[in-house]
């Protein structure tokens, strides 16, 4: 593990224990989890920290612990073993670890046990680790979705604090986003001479790692737009192809940027996907004005399908009114998903959670077709930091799919559709930060206006 050497979050850290010891009064151990084998023991994957233990940590420490309690923070971790430096250089010690964000002790893993009476704890998604935890605080762990007793308690005061960003969390997630916006751009200007989507992805992701950072998530990079999370990059770019790249850069400590753009592979969008483009992007431009503190996401969602119900009215494509159609769930048939989520550590933030974040308390999920993918239904506050990425997309199991088609046959023009065939898929995407006053688009530098986005693939 490498300690940067500009590290200045130890008194962000401070704070946000000293506010967790507010609003519980028991202990609580995070642990950060560990790396996990390939398919032999020496060949793992990455190795990424939990998030929760980064929020308090702030370095992805792997195999360690932490321990809070009135503010305090005990470092549990062992040092590297004298040989592992043949294999992976010197490593930081434990003492130096702990006076670098600020702990109050630090002590090897085998004094944890001991330290562990009614200690509260947060589920890691690695199933090792689970198991540790079990062991170490001599009782059944639940899965982070469905805590019990104290660790419900305990989630429900951690997601208090990650809804909203601290200075210190806000300069790591701008930091992702300039990346991002500049990798996008370099996606761009790949598709004049790449010959399949790796290539394009290719750009994307080396920007990402030029700046000593990596992904947020398995890029999407794709000429099948209608497959929502595409990770096939052997398709060939041709010429009438629309391109769809939702990808995010990740900071060495943790922070996500999640944004999605969409160009035509020639240079020039048909002026059906120009006609569905500016759809989908006069949502998005609606949304965002809207968002404020106060208002309810799920409000912001049923604007987007409202403007874009009443654009494929307008098109021709739908038939009746916008606010009908959005009540029968017709525009899901071609938005079927969210209008966006949290962001922050994770990039659909705490969703490991499960809707205990997404979700005012008193709420539900849907089973609405229209509504059911909507990942977050709360009161917007200052400090959240939300995705913004309305779609269109004419995905076959949806279209084709006999139910749905005898319900809404009257009220979409199948002829007047296949007039549209190349558009696959479009989706516009921005990360937006709610302020006291409004907002702030923190990847607002990537343009999104057609002719703009025209220019940027053309460009030398």
């Amino acid at each position: 593990m490498h300690i940067p050497k500009d590290f200045s979050m130890a008194p962000a850290l401070r704070r946000r224990r000293q506010q967790l010891a507010k609003l519980i009064d028991f202990p609580v151990i995070l642990w950060s989890g560990r790396s996990c084998s390939r398919n032999f023991p020496a060949n793992t994957y990455p190795f990424r920290a939990s998030s929760h233990f980064l929020y308090f940590a702030g370095l992805p420490i792997e195999n360690a612990a932490i321990r809070l309690e009135a503010g305090k923070l005990e470092l549990f971790m062992d040092d590297a073993p004298t040989d592992s430096a043949l294999w992976h250089g010197e490593m930081p010690k434990r003492d130096e670890i702990a006076a670098v964000i600020g702990a109050d002790a630090a002590f090897p893993m085998t004094e944890l046990p001991s330290r562990a009476n009614d200690a509260g704890t947060i589920a890691v998604q690695n199933m090792a680790t689970q198991q540790q935890q079990s062991q170490v605080l001599n009782r059944p762990i639940f899965p982070a979705n469905s805590p019990e007793g104290i660790d419900l308690e305990l989630t429900k005061a951690i997601i208090s604090l990650r809804l909203t960003h601290d200075d210190a969390a806000l300069a790591e997630l701008r930091q992702a986003g300039v990346v991002t916006v500049e990798a996008h751009k370099a996606g761009m200007r790949a598709t004049q001479t790449a010959k399949i989507e790796a290539g394009v992805r290719s750009a994307m992701e080396s920007h990402i790692i030029s700046q000593n950072m990596g992904c947020s998530y398995s890029s999407i990079v794709t000429v099948c737009g209608e497959v929502l999370h595409n990770d096939q990059y052997h398709h060939p770019l041709q010429p009438g192809d629309l391109m769809l790249a939702d990808v995010g850069a990740e900071t060495t400590l943790g922070w996500a940027a999640d944004v999605t753009r969409t160009w035509p592979v020639s240079g020039k969008f048909s002026p059906t996907q120009r006609d569905i483009y500016d759809i989908v992007l006069a949502a998005h431009d609606a949304c965002i004005e809207k968002i404020r503190p106060g208002v309810d996401y799920r409000h912001i969602h049923l604007l987007a399908c409202q403007i874009i119900a009443q654009g494929l009215v307008d098109l021709g494509i739908l038939r009746g009114s916008a606010e009908y159609l959005v009540e029968m769930d017709v525009h899901a048939l071609f938005f079927p998903h969210g209008i966006g989520h949290l962001l922050g550590l994770d990039v659909h933030d705490m969703e490991d959670l499960g809707d205990l974040a997404g979700y005012e308390e008193d709420r539900v999920r849907s089973h609405r077709f229209g509504l059911g993918y909507l990942r977050l239904n709360r009161l917007l506050s200052a400090g959240m930091l939300v995705t913004i990425e309305p779609g269109f997309y004419q995905v076959p199991a949806i279209l084709n799919d006999p139910t749905l088609r005898s319900k809404h046959q009257n009220l979409v023009n199948w002829d007047k559709l296949e007039k549209f065939a190349d558009v696959r898929g479009i989706r516009i995407e921005d990360d937006v930060l709610v302020t006291q006053k409004g907002t702030e688009i923190l990847t607002a530098a990537l343009p999104n206006k057609a002719e703009e986005v025209e220019d940027l693939i053309g460009a030398n």
